[in-house]
């Protein structure tokens, strides 16, 4: 009965679990047996019926041999699932249905993380570049490709990486402030300081020189734009930098910015310069301003001469080409022509003169026109004034 018994608890329970309930089995006045071994109520030897041991296997030679087995106690099945929450028993539990399938967990969550692994790979293969940017492919840190606006694919980080560039975008660089209080100097051909500040406006042209050629692409840009404009201004004078002369500046330092930025093979396009302040050194500022003030006073006079000039020249042509008609009719007519200018000439002189000179015979040698005008004048002003005093 022992054997059975230690048999059966080693199939269902550790070794200290199965000694402690077999020393309980043994006790008197237990309810897993009612006296010693071999009494009557012993339900492990005895013939008197009583509470089963449950450590011991049943005796075939036992009467009650012939009853309908009984299920596993709670007590087995308490220890079965122990077993299969503990991992020592999960397949066997898993038959009966009563146990947690951890082999079948553990399967369970490596094909979720298999699925989350795979979505978050195929989702950094999928890139979007938008219409104003292009994407520059890197595959294991060398350069692979140019890729246009819309959907693109790519092997999964780290073997392929994209860069997007706007290669649309204006971007703007200033050198120098006008309100910074350092000021940017710079030499005029006339051994002469000029306080410049200016603005460099460029874009990226090719996205794979811009992002490998160059090690400091902007730095570049902004040497590139000092160097140009001193060596641009070393060819103009003072008086020129600072005034007319900014224009045809700017042009030259866009050439000569573009030249050497395609000589270094960097990618961009130069789009223009813009100077916002070319002044003296502000120690000599005010007189500056007062050379610059009697500068412009110059300029105004020799505008105003120059008008004056113009307008000579024109009365002049003017006079000509009516000279030229006159004589054209005087060859054709000399003497109607010779008195026409006669009168022409009498009548331009006489007409402010307050006389009247009458040189036909029957008339009488003086009239008195003048006072007849006048009085005639009057006559008329009051016949205009009579109405509006009978309308009052």
């Amino acid at each position: 009965m022992s054997n059975g018994s230690d048999g059966n608890m080693e199939g269902r329970a550790p070794g200290g679990v199965r000694q402690f309930f077999h020393q309980i089995s043994q006790m008197a006045n237990s309810p897993w047996g009612n006296g010693p071994k071999g009494g009557k109520d012993d339900g492990g030897d005895g013939k008197r019926p009583g509470p089963r041991n449950p450590w011991v296997t049943p005796d075939p030679t036992d009467p009650l041999r012939g009853r309908k087995p009984r299920g596993p106690s709670a007590l087995d099945e308490l220890l079965r699932k122990g077993r299969g929450f503990g991992g020592g028993g999960g397949s066997g539990g898993g038959g009966d249905g009563g146990g947690f399938d951890v082999a079948m967990a553990a399967r369970r969550w490596k094909w979720a993380i298999v699925a989350v692994v795979l979505v978050m790979v195929l989702l950094s293969m999928v890139h979007i570049v938008p219409p104003e940017k292009e994407g520059v492919v890197t595959r294991l840190g060398s350069y692979s490709r140019t890729v246009g606006p819309g959907v693109k694919w790519t092997l999964p980080p780290p073997l392929e990486r994209i860069r997007l560039e706007d290669v649309r975008a204006i971007r703007t660089m200033p050198i120098g402030s006008p309100n910074a209080t350092d000021e940017n100097f710079v030499l005029t051909r006339d051994q002469s300081l000029v306080d410049l500040a200016y603005e460099v406006r460029w874009s990226v042209r090719d996205p794979e020189l811009y992002f490998f050629q160059l090690a400091d692409p902007d730095g570049t840009i902004r040497e590139v734009a000092e160097s140009s404009m001193r060596a641009t201004v070393a060819n103009f004078d003072l008086v020129q930098a600072i005034g007319p002369g900014r224009v045809e500046i700017e042009a030259q330092v866009q050439r000569r910015m573009q030249d050497l930025l395609d000589q270094y093979r960097a990618g961009v396009t130069i789009q223009g310069i813009a100077i916002r302040q070319a002044d003296p050194p502000s120690q000599v500022d005010e007189a500056f301003k007062e050379v610059t003030a009697a500068r412009q006073e110059r300029e105004s006079a020799i505008n105003r001469s120059r008008a004056y000039q113009q307008q000579v020249l024109e009365r002049a042509r003017g006079d000509t080409a009516a000279f030229d008609q006159i004589y054209e009719q005087y060859r054709l007519a000399p003497g109607v022509t010779r008195k026409r200018l006669y009168y022409e000439t009498m009548e331009s002189i006489l007409s402010n003169v307050d006389k009247t000179i009458v040189e036909a015979r029957g008339v009488t040698p003086y009239l008195p026109l003048n006072e007849v005008q006048r009085r005639l004048n009057s006559s008329e002003a009051d016949a205009a004034a009579a109405p509006a005093k009978g309308g009052q």
